[in-house]
């Protein structure tokens, strides 16, 4: 059994996901807890290598499926390098991103079928789930915009993909909410970055002291 606890964050671009997940690392360790923030895809060196190819601009021709299987294999890595060995030591894992983004993307936004790419998925996690998910939801319009106003965002690949699909992402988390409303709870991100922060941070907290 895992002694530590894998908590993930998820929603759509500009949704402020990042920033809160810093203000809830830098909280709770002031609570004294023991936290390692990580990313996907990323964290570990061979994770951050897959993502490079994965965001590139310049790889405007690559397959939906292939971007659906290089996300499963950076999973897979950062899983058994990085997630694993901390939760064992007691860690908490606050984690941008998790198997929830290939679902919304992917399977749902991209139409490669949101069982198709949990199947994929199940293979890369051997049910590895988070013990909690928040998703951060907001309008695609206001999310782009801010994303837009953040000159010093890095700008990727996805950002250049149009309105409609971005609002195909929301919908595929909305999906999911109601198929996983156990772990994933919502949190309007249209709000000040300290009202958002003081929901996540009571949500988390919630769990924490509830094992």
């Amino acid at each position: 059994m895992n002694s530590g606890y894998f908590i993930t964050v998820e929603g759509p671009e500009g949704a402020g996901k990042t920033t809160i997940l810093n203000m809830l690392t830098e909280q709770l360790q002031a609570d004294g807890r023991k936290v390692i923030q990580t990313r996907e895809p990323g964290g570990i060196e061979i994770a951050e290598q897959i993502r490079k190819v994965i965001l590139d601009k310049e790889n405007t021709a690559m397959d939906s499926r292939t971007e659906a299987l290089l996300y499963a294999a950076a999973r897979r890595q950062h899983l058994v390098e990085k997630v694993k060995p901390a939760l064992e030591q007691g860690y908490i894992i606050l984690c941008d991103r998790f198997i929830d983004s290939s679902l919304a993307y992917q399977g749902y936004a991209r139409g490669l079928g949101i069982e198709e790419v949990y199947s994929i998925n199940s293979f890369a996690i051997e049910g590895m789930m988070p013990k909690l998910t928040l998703f951060f939801d907001i309008d695609p319009v206001l999310g782009l915009e801010r994303i837009n106003s953040n000159k010093g965002r890095e700008v990727n690949r996805l950002d250049l993909e149009g309105i409609q699909f971005h609002h195909k992402v929301r919908e595929g988390y909305h999906l999911l909410l109601e198929k996983f409303p156990e772990r994933i709870v919502k949190i309007d991100a249209a709000y000040s970055i300290e009202d958002v922060f003081n929901e996540a941070y009571l949500k988390v907290n919630e769990l924490l002291s509830s094992n």
